[in-house]
């Protein structure tokens, strides 16, 4: 059953905002994302989606260790001497997550949630994690509180700069807006009188996704949300600045919803580039149910065309231990070893507030030009190794 302590939903919305918080795209020179389904090296030269590059790295001002929050899952050693795993690695509400490494910790980034506009997390292993402050006290002058979600921070030009969602003023629509920071710990501020990205024509805005690409461009990635009001949806690309400050050239719509399995909507585009080719990975169908999943689509270039690749069913589904994965991000580690965070909702608790949508942690292997990701399970498995 729902709570009935869930957030109103908006009427045709496929997912509810107003637990937890969204992943968030954060650029900073020398840091790393790791979230979403954004693909990021793990050092500052990475060339993946959400990847930051730049002359230094910046250095983390929080770190968690094995002595982490009560909610992060356990790590243990293996039987063959490595150390395990079991997921889900942070078990309280934590939807439409974003990871960005910088120096030796990870930040994590998430839908509004206990209190916060903006949730953030930190950890030095990808395991145990540690919760934080806000890291986006006060929202824009645009916008309203108690709807921020979809949170992603890129670093660039010595700055982390945050993408996030939230309630329109003027339009009445949830709209992307730009806060940045000094620190990946935040606090970040947005500035401007107006959203950074708003359709409202097409229902508004929503699930930002910001990448540097191997040629060292960036661009921005959303959906625009037209479930919120009987319109169509797509999933849209736009070229941006070296500063991530402002948008150039015009939107590219990249995909939509044409198969059974995506029923009403997609959302969430998380880009990758994978040996020089770039993968849009999404999620479909009702959020607050075990049809929601992850599939994913292949492009010719960071602004498509795209040629979506899960037909008939989806790339990573419900399972016995997770229901509804969705909204991922996607990190690589250095050495090339890839590692993809999503939410999922316990089976036995699908639209809850509590527990909600825990984080999930599963690696992404490739065969050939197909990304390989095994079904969601809580049995222990190898840790990420993290290089210090």
């Amino acid at each position: 059953m729902i709570s009935a302590f869930l957030p109103r939903r908006r009427p045709g919305s496929g997912r509810r905002r107003g637990t937890g918080v969204s992943a968030v795209a954060v650029l900073a020179a020398g840091a790393v994302a790791v979230a979403g389904c954004s693909s990021g090296s793990g050092s500052a030269s990475g060339n993946g989606s959400s990847a930051a590059t730049g002359a230094a790295t910046a250095t983390a001002s929080a770190s968690s260790t094995a002595d982490s929050d009560a909610s992060s899952s356990g790590a243990s050693s293996g039987g063959s001497g490595g150390a395990t795993f079991t997921n889900p690695v942070y078990s309280n509400d934590y939807p439409d997550p974003a990871v960005l490494r910088s120096g030796s910790g990870f930040y994590a980034y998430a839908t509004q949630g206990g209190g916060a506009n903006i949730q953030s997390l930190t950890s030095s292993d990808l395991v145990h994690w540690r919760a934080g402050a806000d890291a986006l006290p006060e929202v824009g002058s645009w916008a309203g509180t108690g709807s921020t979600w979809a949170p992603e921070v890129i670093a660039t030009k010595g700055r982390y700069v945050l993408f996030y969602v939230a309630h329109d003023n003027a339009s009445g629509k949830q709209c992307v807006g730009r806060a940045e920071s000094g620190s990946p710990a935040g606090p970040f501020r947005d500035g401007a009188k107006k959203p950074f990205v708003c359709q409202d024509a097409l229902g508004g805005s929503i699930d930002p996704n910001a990448i540097r690409a191997g040629d060292g461009h960036i661009y921005l990635y959303w959906k625009n949300d037209g479930n919120c009001c009987g319109q169509a949806v797509s999933l849209w690309g736009q070229t941006l600045s070296a500063d991530a400050a402002t948008l150039t050239g015009k939107p590219v719509r990249l995909l939509s919803n044409t198969r059974p399995w995506q029923g009403k909507l997609i959302e969430a585009p998380e880009v990758v580039e994978h040996a020089k080719r770039f993968y849009l990975f999404y999620s479909a169908n009702d959020y607050a149910s075990d049809r929601y999943a992850i599939g994913y689509a292949t492009c010719t270039g960071a602004l498509g065309p795209c040629t979506d690749r899960s037909l008939d069913r989806p790339l990573v589904a419900s399972t016995s231990d997770a229901a509804g994965p969705g909204h991922c991000f996607v990190l690589t580690l250095a050495g090339g070893k890839a590692w993809i965070f999503f939410h999922a909702w316990p089976p036995d608790s699908i639209g809850s507030s509590s527990p909600g949508r825990q984080l999930w942690l599963e690696p992404l292997t490739w065969n050939g030009t197909t990304p390989v990701v095994a079904a969601p399970s809580s049995a222990a498995a190898p840790a990420p190794q993290v290089a210090r």
